[in-house]
Order: C-alpha cells, then structure tokens, then sequence
C-alpha cells in the first residue's frame, strides 16, 4: 500500500500541526474518555476500537420508518437510533447510484449506521436516470424534510448534517457539499461526477475508489481529491481489487473507514482520529492519501478551547490568571490552563473562567486592547469564529490580531487583512 499525506499551506492547519508536536503528543492519539472527550456533548457511544468500527453493528438499537414520495426525492426510508436519553443526533442523508434503487444497492447501510448514532434517511431520486446535480438536489430536500417535516424531526440535530452516495450518487454528494457548506461532512464512494469539479469544497470530504473500477476510476476520484482545497479536510482511499459495485454490500474495509470520518466531523468525536491519523488498519487498501490531523472546524458548542495564533503558536491568555474587569489579553505559550479556556457561546460571546467573563473589543478603534469584563451581551462582546480562522468582533468588523509573536505580545483587534497575526486556531 502506497499511504500519502496531503500538504496544506493553510497557516491554520501548520500551526495546529506545530502545537500538537509542541506538545509531544498527536491529533490522532487523544486518549479515550479524555477531557476534551468528555466536554463534548455531541460524543455518542462507548471508546471505539479496531473491531468496533469494523463491525456490522454499533451499540444503538434501531427502527425505520418509510416516507412516500412528493417531497422533492423519490420514496425512502429513515433509520434511527431508539434511545432517548442521549439528546439528539447528527442525520446522514444517503443516495443510490445511477438507475439504482435504495432497496437494492443502499438499505444495508441503513441500520449499520444508525447503529453508530446516526439517524440516516436513504432515497430513492425522482427518476432513476438523474445525473449528479439532481442527485445532489434531492440529497438537500431530505435533509430539509428530516430535519423539518418528518416524524423522527426531534431526534435530529439540524446542525450537524451529512450527505453520501455511490456513483452518480456520489457525484450528487459532492454537488450537495458544494451547495450547502454547511454540512458537516460528505463521503463519495465511487463518485461520477463529469458535470463538476470541488474546487472551491468547504465541506469535510471522504472519496473512495476500487482500484479495478472502469467506471469511477482511481484517476478520475484521485483528480477530484486533488481538486479540493488544502484549506478543507479531505481523504482519498483506493480499495485494493475492488470494484465499481463495492458499496453495494457490507464491506468492512469501506465501513471501518466510513465510520471514523462520520464521528470525526458530525460529532466532533477526535477519538476517532487514532484510527486515520495515520492509518491504523491498511489491510485492503492500495493508497491512502489525507490532510491529517483531520481536526473538526469548531469544538462542540459549550466545549472549551484554547484559541492558538497561526503567526506564533502561542494562545490568548489573561495575564496572570486574574479576572479582573478590563485585564488585557496577552499572547503566551499555550499550556491549557483556565486562564486560556474559551468557550463560544450561542450568542457569539467567547467566555471564560466556566462563563465568568468574556472577551471584549471595548471600543473597537484600530488598535484597540483586547481585554476580558462582565459579560454584558453587548456586541463588542460578540466574535464571529470564521472556518478560515479569522475571529471578527461584531461592533466594528475587526480581527482578533495577536499583536506580535513573543510572549506577552498584546491581543488587539485591527482592520482584517487576513495576516498570520489574525489567524486563530481552535485547539481542544
């Protein structure tokens, strides 16, 4: 097997990679049940292993449901997750290749992955002649009519959504992704898709190729790899002597691989990660190629973090561990204490010391001091986190800027340029 890890120049994803080795540690050796593990409230299912992820079943009891055509797709099924207690889940919506049916290509997955905590809705397409776009029109109706109109709607997160599919399916996965940035998460597997290229791909994105696929080849999915941005988490896996028709039965070598890339990126669960970053288990797989460490865009929400500048490595610090109002922020080596916690509120509010405080632009002139006071919900208390790492205050469009490399530089907010000094990585 020939395993190949993709290079971004991203200064977000270089810093991310730096802090991790700072740290002696790797993005995919989180420990099981860790910290940032148990802050996340979106974590479903017991610590995974090897054998787990390539079983035919998780730990979930599931039920399905039909629902009949005239909503935008052909008729499907829904599959879902039975427990309750657990809040809700983040949904996957799936798609047959071209003149496929659901019934005979796709149902399998059905309960599989509702077994992992999912709730999944397969379709069958207006005609089975749709070529990708349409595919990927119909992939967006049903996570609409999931998470809007169905009788499953309160067991489903409406921010944490996927798409897949298998040939023109997977064609109309990538065509969903590059519509709707949104998603989570996307997986191609086989993807046709001679109408479109994703190049401008925000979306997390798995493809997998056969390697003896006439139709789908290895060259043409490695070409739409390729085509992604560096700046957008991607992998690209070629199954040894496999076929066009490969995701058309339980196949262990796609599903140990599927089920990582759904937790990492739908609930946020990096304790998935030790099992692509690297490759933990080649067997079957010819080529592997992806932009590991594979770090979800944002934390759970109510999950803390520390906000690391892509210029320096070093992250927002209240000097001195104080919560004095006014105290102004500094940058200073990362070292996960409380005084460098943030957590990123509903409201926009970046908070700290468990919700005591929050960061404030004050002012919010050129140059101003960044400082922490009494969370007031005033917009120059309010950030927006962009996916290209840029921290914006809502009272003057400024940027989050690290003011300098060295400990003890100030953190100040100044006209967005989009320098290193304005680049911020979330960091667990």
């Amino acid at each position: 097997m020939r395993r190949e890890r993709g290079r971004s120049s991203v200064p977000r994803r270089r810093a991310a990679i730096a802090f991790t080795a700072a740290l002696g540690i790797l993005a995919s050796t989180v420990a099981p049940g860790s910290a940032s593990a148990a802050d996340n409230r979106y974590q479903r299912g017991p610590n995974p292993t090897q054998s787990s992820i390539a079983a035919n079943r998780g730990t979930f009891a599931t039920a399905e449901t039909s629902v009949g055509g005239g909503n935008g797709f052909g008729a499907a099924k829904i599959y879902y997750p039975t427990d309750t207690s657990k809040g809700t889940f983040g949904a996957i919506a799936v798609v047959p290749g071209y003149t496929a049916t659901w019934a005979a290509e796709g149902a399998w997955m059905g309960h599989w992955l509702a077994s992992f905590g999912f709730v999944v809705i397969g379709i069958d397409t207006l005609s089975r002649n749709d070529w990708d776009v349409a595919r990927g029109t119909q992939l967006l109706e049903a996570l609409d009519y999931l998470t809007q109109r169905s009788s499953v709607r309160t067991r489903v997160d409406p921010n944490r959504l996927a798409v897949m599919g298998h040939s023109m399916g997977g064609g109309g996965t990538i065509s969903a992704a590059l519509r709707r940035p949104t998603l989570k998460a996307a997986i191609g597997l086989a993807p046709y898709s001679p109408s479109q290229t994703p190049s401008a791909m925000q979306v997390p994105t798995m493809l997998l190729a056969g390697q003896n696929d006439g139709t789908s080849t290895p060259a043409s999915v490695l070409t739409h790899y390729n085509n992604i941005p560096a700046s957008t988490e991607k992998a690209y896996l070629e199954l040894t002597g496999a076929a066009h028709s490969f995701p058309t039965s339980n196949n262990s070598v796609m599903t140990r691989k599927v089920i990582p890339w759904m937790k990492i990126f739908i609930d946020q669960d990096t304790r998935y990660t030790q099992f692509l970053c690297p490759l933990l288990d080649n067997t079957g797989i010819r080529t592997y190629r992806s932009s590991c460490p594979l770090l979800p865009d944002d934390p759970a929400p109510g999950a803390t973090f520390s906000l690391e500048s892509s210029a320096s490595g070093k992250c927002a610090d209240v000097p001195g561990r104080v919560q004095t109002n006014g105290t102004g922020l500094i940058v200073w080596t990362c070292n996960g204490a409380a005084n460098q916690r943030w957590t990123h509120t509903a409201a926009g509010e970046l908070r700290i010391y468990d919700n005591a405080k929050c960061m404030d632009a004050n002012a919010s002139g050129q140059g101003t001091r960044v400082t922490i006071n009494a969370c007031t919900g005033g917009d120059s208390q309010k950030w927006t986190v962009d996916v290209n790492g840029t921290v914006t205050n809502a009272a003057s469009g400024r940027c989050l800027d690290a003011g300098g490399t060295a400990d003890n530089s100030p953190v100040v907010v100044t006209t967005c340029t989009g320098a290193t000094s304005q680049t911020w990585s979330k960091r667990s």
